[in-house]
């Protein structure tokens, strides 16, 4: 009853428009003053929350990311892939998959990767016949990948809150995130197939280098970063600060690209997404404070065990109650309120920390196009300038396929765990 009447509060709160962050540190507040506890618990819980050093590497990801959207790597990546696949079976659809996976490594950054190569791809695409329905579908999911395969704030998160090791997490994203990547491009190359696509020319060898060349830097960055930290050579947070630096070497004095008013802008966006992404973490902090404290994890931990008899059952109740929070919730406040209440049961019935943190992910991807709230599905409506009805139509066929990849990385465990604690 009191975990009913909780979520109720929550839900009634930000279907009457409260934000996200003010609606879990209000109702977190009042959970501590109606419980008897001091408020002063919740000050001390944002204080000790907001002085993490892992949390320096969310603003400065984010800066990395808006530098080079607003650079226009993006566009150089995608042209460098079109030169190569494009004359394959979809393979416009192929390379645009191919090219938020490549921004995604080196953004971290959903939203970002797929306004990025939305902008470049939809026209093209579509002036090349694709049906409209599935191409605003392909880059919605497509973006997806910027929080799967690393660098990812999403994890940074999780790590942070779970205090289990980011880069293991980064690492555990890899196999999931290539495996993901293979699927989109499978499914977009039987669609043309299906639907008779025509395949773009064959672009010559000269063309083919001369893209390339032009989007070396930001594939040597991306290659910096990930190699970076599966070394050891620097923590994510310094990884973050080598790659905004390195952005900006790229794209002000490499491409030369990047104006003094594009870089402000990109600073100011990235300001104020920290902001909002802090504030979040500092309410899920103050309202996962109150839930530990009332002994809600422990009792929705006991009702699993009681009740959940298999890990397959497990996975398959998580997955249904992730997809009915992502209905409300985006990604971040999915990690920060549901990773403390379901983890400990989780590590009950053996499953890893960090499997059980790509396998979040994932679920938290699939809110991203999962309409109300669906971040992404927003993002591709604005830059395509269509109704949120197609963009949600052309997600779903790989909404299915993110719960295919669940189900693979469920079977095979190695899928995720083989990279950092195998290889």
């Amino acid at each position: 009853m009191t975990v009913a009447m909780i979520l109720g509060a929550l839900f009634a709160l930000l279907l009457v428009g409260v934000p996200v962050a003010f609606s879990l540190g209000l109702l977190g507040l009042a959970m501590l003053v109606l419980g008897g506890f001091s408020p002063l618990m919740a000050p001390q819980a944002v204080l000790s929350t907001l002085d993490g050093f892992i949390l320096l590497s969310v603003p400065l990801f984010l800066l990395m990311s808006n530098v080079l959207l607003r650079g226009g790597v993006g566009r150089d990546l995608f042209s460098a892939v079109q030169a190569w696949v494009g004359h394959w079976p979809g393979g416009l659809a192929v390379a645009t998959v191919i090219s938020c996976g490549l921004f995604a490594a080196i953004s971290g950054s959903s939203v970002a990767t797929a306004a990025t190569i939305g902008t470049v791809a939809i026209p093209e695409m579509i002036d090349r016949g694709y049906d409209r329905r599935f191409v605003y579908g392909l880059l919605a999911a497509g973006g997806t990948l910027g929080i799967l395969i690393p660098p990812s704030i999403p994890m940074i998160v999780y790590g942070f809150v779970t205090e289990e090791s980011v880069i293991a997490l980064f690492l555990a994203g890899i196999g999931p995130g290539l495996a993901l990547l293979v699927m989109f491009a499978g499914y977009a190359m039987a669609h043309a197939s299906l639907t008779g696509m025509g395949r773009s020319p064959r672009t010559g060898w000269a063309d083919r280098w001369r893209a390339t060349l032009r989007a070396t830097p930001s594939l040597a960055l991306a290659a910096l970063v990930v190699a970076g930290i599966y070394t050891g050579a620097f923590t994510p947070t310094e990884a973050a600060a080598i790659g905004f630096a390195a952005a900006v070497l790229i794209t002000a004095v490499v491409l030369r690209t990047l104006t003094w008013a594009a870089f402000r802008e990109a600073a100011m966006d990235s300001m104020a997404t920290t902001v909002a992404i802090l504030l979040i973490v500092a309410g899920a902090k103050v309202f996962g404070k109150a839930i530990t404290l009332y002994r809600i994890p422990q009792e929705i931990s006991a009702f699993i065990s009681d009740n959940v008899a298999t890990p397959a059952l497990f996975v398959l109740l998580v997955g249904a109650i992730l997809v009915v929070m992502g209905l409300v919730l985006e990604a971040l406040s999915m990690v920060l309120i549901m990773t403390p209440v379901l983890l400990p049961t989780a590590m009950g019935m053996r499953f890893d920390p960090i499997w059980f943190g790509v396998f979040m992910v994932i679920m938290v991807e699939a809110a991203l196009i999962t309409p109300p709230v669906g971040l992404n599905l927003y993002v591709i409506q604005s830059v395509a300038r269509s109704t949120l009805g197609d963009v949600a139509r052309g997600a779903l066929p790989f909404l299915l396929l993110m719960f295919l990849c669940v189900l693979l990385l469920y079977l095979i465990p190695d899928l995720a765990l083989y990279i950092p604690f195998k290889l």
